[in-house]
């Protein structure tokens, strides 16, 4: 996968731990630890939104939270949307959500040192035909994710 490839590469001039490939991601909202009797009540959920592309095109180190990432240069719309509903419906069904605003990136290296440069990023467009909701569960060798349900976008 190009974005691994291209944290690996990163990780030469930063140090820190890059994000296994099979756990890249892009968080739209952060519900913490939630009870499953609320998790439950998310089967179902109605979010207004179209399928869409992501441009990954921009490569940024965060010096506050030491982490490198890579995303768009700014939000598409559609994915702004996506997000907006989607918080809406979580609100609505008791979920407390960030009140800051939403910034699409995709983190791949954690505990990071500033790199100076940054490679070039690569020509990557990401598809967003879908959400999940998703399990994390920490352990000694990071983050295990289990998709819990898949929500299709029209």
């Amino acid at each position: 996968m190009a974005l691994h490839a291209w944290a690996l590469e990163a990780q030469r001039s930063c140090g820190g731990r890059a994000t296994r490939a099979e756990t890249i991601h892009l968080t739209l909202a952060y519900l913490g630890h939630v009870d499953a009797e609320l998790v439950a009540g998310l089967q179902g959920i109605s979010v207004a939104a179209v399928c869409h592309t992501l441009p990954i095109e921009a490569a940024r180190y965060w010096a506050r939270n030491h982490i490198v990432w890579l995303g768009p240069r700014e939000t598409p719309n559609a994915l702004e949307a996506l997000v907006s509903s989607l918080v809406l419906q979580l609100n609505e069904k008791g979920f407390k959500t960030e009140s800051r605003k939403f910034s699409a990136h995709i983190t791949l290296i954690r505990k990071a040192r500033d790199p100076g440069t940054l490679p070039v990023v690569p020509a990557v467009t990401w598809p967003v035909e879908e959400f999940v909701l998703v399990r994390s569960r920490l352990s000694a060798t990071g983050s295990r994710y289990e998709v819990l349900e898949r929500f299709p976008l029209s």
